[in-house]
């Protein structure tokens, strides 16, 4: 099974086939290969700058990290790539920083990968957009609602080429992809419910204080945030190898439902074709405030979209996956490790020539780099894109909090005569980050 972690491990050692570059003003550097900042260079991060240090149409020129160990760390890591590279065997072209607004005034940069918790996202995508530069930032694009639709406007107004960190688009062996041909070309028939296999929605943050280890900048990685004890489980001391818990906090994340939710959900809204949309009311489930599952999202087609509850198959038990997509004719299971149909006649035949096809992406990098080079093709998974998938999450998350029926109004994103509810589709920041 393809895991986030077997990503990390893959990402750190593949080299798609490089892109020829069009010089073109203000666009690349002299090398004529495309200049990318890193934002953020922990566990993920790390496995981002393994990929692109694999390819020949870039160039890595500045890395940015809050913990001293990290930026060290990943500034040696691209001087050792490229210095392999050249006869002398040095390499003194990466520059480091602790604050992301340093990087961003880098001369010459071109574009950033954006790999930092959640809750930093929407800042520092507005910035670079204003910046001028383009933008690979991981999933889920926001904290909340509101960020979405801000950090989409800044977007469009800038007109850099944006993707959001969806691989599941792109990757995992096409899996998704093919599920989402099969359901827009009718294996299935009438698509009537999908059913998301993820974990538990966010929680407050209760950690008890620990003390801040040298080299951390714990009040800049707070930043936007509630200001709050350091705790290592938030940021890890140093370099580390796993995913730290601030997923599961809501002052930082959405907890699973936004972690590994972003990537089915995402799925799901592609499926349904409602990249630009979403539901229309969030229904939780009916037994006592705190469940955890079976919050169901009910959509204008009628479509219901469930967390953690599953159909049933002839032998009773339940049907389970990453995305089980149910039609008036069939099943269809995907996940990163694999694709199978309750009946096995509906993958039987391929798809003809005929039939409608997802975006041709079978990388997600080398999709978002095509579409800096030739913008009129566009990504893979748009800030619109990663907004309303982020939402999803969102609006998933406030169900379970609030504990009663909710009515959407995806158009104007807000719920609708419900202003305890609005409340809770934004937040103010600390002082010394607001805008």
């Amino acid at each position: 099974m393809l895991t986030r972690r077997t990503f990390l491990r893959t990402a750190a050692v593949a080299s798609a086939a490089p892109v020829i570059w069009q010089t073109t003003p203000n666009a690349l550097a002299a090398s004529g290969r495309l200049t990318l900042g890193f934002i953020g260079v922990g566990t993920m991060g790390r496995g981002h700058l393994g990929g692109f240090l694999g390819r020949k149409d870039v160039e890595v020129v500045a890395v940015c990290d809050v913990v001293q160990e990290r930026l060290d760390s990943a500034a040696a890591t691209v001087g050792k790539a490229y210095a392999d590279r050249t006869k002398a065997g040095t390499f003194a072209g990466v520059k480091s920083y602790g604050d992301f607004r340093d990087l961003l005034k880098h001369k010459g940069l071109d574009a950033v990968v954006i790999a930092t918790p959640d809750h930093w996202h929407t800042m520092i995508c507005t910035q670079a957009s204003a910046a001028g530069k383009h933008i690979y930032c991981e999933k889920p694009l926001t904290h909340n609602i509101n960020e979405g639709r801000a950090l989409v406007e800044a977007v469009a107004k800038s007109k850099v080429v944006f993707q959001t960190g969806s691989q599941q688009r792109s990757e995992f062996g096409g899996h998704f992809r093919k599920a989402v041909e099969y359901i827009w070309n009718g294996r299935i028939g009438k698509l009537k419910s999908i059913h998301i296999g993820v974990g538990d929605p966010s929680r407050p943050c209760d950690l008890m204080k620990q003390e801040i280890p040298a080299g951390t900048d714990w009040d800049f990685w707070q930043g936007p945030a509630p200001e709050r004890d350091y705790h290592s489980d938030l940021c890890p001391k140093g370099v580390h190898g796993h995913f730290p818990a601030w997923r599961l906090y809501s002052e930082y994340a959405g907890g699973q439902v936004a972690d590994m939710g972003a990537h089915h959900f995402d799925i799901a809204q592609w499926a349904m074709e409602m990249d630009r949309s979403g539901p229309v009311e969030v229904i939780p489930p009916s037994d006592k405030p705190g469940g955890k599952h079976g919050l169901k999202l009910i959509y204008a087609s009628g479509i219901e979209m469930l967390h953690n509850e599953f159909p049933k198959g002839k032998d009773g038990k339940d049907i389970k996956g990453d995305c089980v997509f149910v039609g008036a004719d069939g099943i269809i299971v995907a996940g990163r490790d694999g694709i199978r149909s309750v009946d096995p006649e509906i993958l039987k035949t391929p798809l003809d020539e005929k039939s409608k096809r997802v975006m041709a992406s079978g990388d997600h990098k080398t999709n978002w780099l095509n579409a800096i080079q030739s913008p009129k093709l566009g990504t893979i998974c748009t800030a619109e894109t990663g907004h309303r998938s982020a939402s999803i999450c969102h609006l998933v998350n406030i169900g379970y909090r609030l504990h009663r029926k909710l009515k959407w109004d995806p158009a104007k994103e807000v719920f609708v005569g419900d202003e305890p509810a609005n409340k809770e589709l934004g937040r103010t920041p600390r002082d010394k980050w607001k805008a």
